[in-house]
């Protein structure tokens, strides 16, 4: 298995923790193998003069793709906005982007369980890579026997998946390696940017600094990362991922702590249904404590394309943003940029 220029020997090509049979695999091979062979040749190059294409699974990961490649590439992602990757299973469709892709990004971290098959299928004729493989572990978060993969939560740990795709377009496009290094000096500058905002704003919640950091209830464990980052307590009504079943002891424990802590406000979240918080909700109002939704954030995929949401940037932004206001900190209107659309 080929690996990137450097000595990180966890930096590989290809590191997927196999969760099927062999058969499984098998199928999925045969799916893709007509579409994959025909590209295996050039797989490792740039075709002629044209932008070279890039197949990501999520959002964040396009974005991080886009904002590295620039010009070099045209970058085409599988799972859109508000689509839960937990739960995605790859299509016809989906098969064909892996196939015309030159090189291909995933989160890694079993996000996208059911895509893992094929990814395996295809990494055996391109090169395919998981953006998470270099972030320090000490970053990670483990649950329930396996790492939570919603690292982009963090914006810090997040920054560190820019040299994965940095890297690993230096080797698929030596030639232009220093653009593709100022390009990623240049994003990881402005994720700082954020990262320092959040630090700021999330702080002025009232609690932020002293013994108990303020509670902030969301749909699923998506928010793990970001209650460690920016000081929040988070609990999620799911586990890590949706397709968790929320327990009623879990939603009773949720009430009575929301009860006992007076929370203001609780969270819905872009890919997942809302009846798990409005019980959350009832519940809290049958025992005198009125808490209403402090906003929509976006867990598992980004906004809608062409917006500032739509963007890692603006996600993340807003997410800081919407949780500091509803929780009772300060933060501007519109956000860091004065670009938030998303609550208009």
């Amino acid at each position: 298995m080929k690996t990137c220029a450097g000595n990180d020997n966890r930096f590989q090509r290809l590191r997927l923790m196999r969760t099927t049979t062999y058969a499984a695999e098998m199928l999925v091979v045969a799916a893709v193998g007509a579409c994959a062979d025909d590209a295996a040749d050039n797989s490792d190059t740039v075709v002629g003069d044209r932008p070279y294409r890039i197949t990501a699974t999520v959002g964040m990961v396009g974005d991080i793709a886009e904002q590295v490649a620039g010009n070099r590439a045209e970058v085409n992602v599988i799972i859109g906005p508000g689509v839960d990757p937990h739960l995605y299973t790859p299509t016809r469709d989906d098969v064909v982007s892996f196939k015309d892709a030159d090189i291909i990004f995933y989160t890694g971290l079993l996000l996208e369980g059911r895509m893992i098959d094929t990814l395996t299928a295809v990494g055996r004729t391109k090169p395919v890579y998981a953006v998470t493989d270099l972030i320090d572990r000490n970053y990670l978060i483990e649950a329930h026997g396996q790492f939570d993969p919603h690292v982009w939560m963090d914006v810090s740990a997040w920054s560190q998946a820019v040299e994965v795709v940095s890297r690993s377009l230096a080797e698929f496009d030596p030639d232009s390696t220093d653009y593709y290094e100022r390009n990623a000096q240049r994003y990881r500058q402005q994720l700082d940017k954020l990262h320092q905002y959040g630090l700021r704003h999330t702080a002025t919640i009232p609690g932020a600094r002293g013994d108990h950091k303020p509670l902030m209830v969301t749909s699923h464990d998506a928010f793990n990362y970001f209650g460690k980052a920016y000081g929040l307590d988070v609990r999620g009504v799911q586990g890590l991922s949706t397709e968790s079943e929320a327990g009623l002891k879990r939603v009773n424990d949720l009430i009575d702590l929301i009860v006992k802590t007076r929370t203001a406000a609780v969270f819905v979240e872009t890919t997942v249904s809302q009846q798990n918080i409005q019980a959350l909700i009832e519940g809290a109002r049958a025992r005198g404590h009125e808490v209403e939704i402090g906003g929509e954030l976006f867990s598992d995929a980004m906004g809608a394309e062409g917006t500032y949401e739509g963007t890692y940037v603006g996600m993340l932004d807003h997410n800081l943003t919407t949780a500091t206001q509803a929780l009772g900190g300060q933060a501007p209107a519109r956000g860091m940029q004065g670009k938030l659309t998303h609550n208009e």
